[in-house]
């Protein structure tokens, strides 16, 4: 059975945990953002436009990462991640999205309860902030990356000679490598991915969580045997962390059409 949904105050001023920090970073949250942001509908955008103001759905995407030091919100740990174990069957991961996992975080539940409160309240400024920004964070490896390592913070890599971590690669470092802006990565995966929309449309949640959970899954299997070749690390890994990004905006996209219709 589903755990309660949580009571909305508990949702619109929840921080991140310390481990997990910035799922996909500044750059990739506004990416995302921006992706799903020129998959509007004209009239979702508009509504949206008006609660957020103009763009503000690409310049708020980061804010909830942000206020993670702010003595005026509660502490909380769990919301903007889910961690896993590996080795799950894909029957076992897609039962999650409605049995909550007791360990691991939150980040399901409150993005269930936050499509409840935005269902009855479509003006609710922080709640669609929120909602836009935990979506990204449903397609970010590293915030369904392992129970047992931090999600990958306790996974110590080295990146062009500095010292760093699984999960900060993922946050931002492999995107930081193309060296474009967000808005020119956004229309940069547009015009490499824009026509598989089709297709990405038609995935399911399920289907969309099991594709996040196979690539943490490899991402792992990878890191076993990797020789620390910063460059081949990118080259390896730059399509699927841009495909992550391109569903994740599309998705997003295809939900908020849904609710502002």
């Amino acid at each position: 059975m589903k755990r309660l949904l949580v009571v909305y105050f508990m949702i619109v001023v929840i921080v991140p945990s310390m481990h997990h920090l910035y799922a996909w970073g500044q750059k990739g949250h506004r990416i995302v953002a921006q992706v799903a942001y020129d998959n509007l509908t004209n009239k979702a955008r508009k509504q949206i436009d008006a609660v957020l103001g103009k763009h503000g759905m690409v310049y708020l995407s980061t804010w909830p990462d942000e206020i993670k030091s702010d003595t005026i919100y509660p502490t909380s740990f769990t919301c903007h991640y889910q961690d896993l174990d590996g080795g799950l069957t894909d029957a076992e991961v897609v039962a999650m999205l409605t049995d909550y996992p007791e360990v691991g975080g939150d980040l399901f539940m409150a993005l269930d309860s936050l499509e409840v409160v935005l269902a009855r309240q479509k003006d609710c400024h922080d709640a669609l902030v929120f909602y836009v920004h935990l979506y990204a964070d449903r397609f970010c490896p590293m915030h369904m990356a392992h129970l047992d390592d931090k999600g990958g913070n306790a996974v110590k890599m080295k990146w062009f000679g500095q010292n760093t971590n699984l999960h900060s690669v993922w946050d931002g470092k492999i995107i930081d490598s193309k060296g474009f802006s967000y808005s020119e990565y956004a229309t940069y995966l547009h015009d490499v991915y824009g026509s598989k929309k089709r297709e990405v449309l038609k995935l399911t949640d399920e289907q969309t969580l099991l594709q996040t959970y196979h690539i943490t899954d490899n991402i792992y299997q990878y890191q076993a045997t990797w020789n620390g070749n910063a460059y081949h690390y990118t080259y390896h890994w730059t399509a699927p962390m841009e495909w992550q990004m391109y569903v994740a905006g599309v998705k997003l996209a295809q939900s908020l059409n849904m609710i502002y219709k």
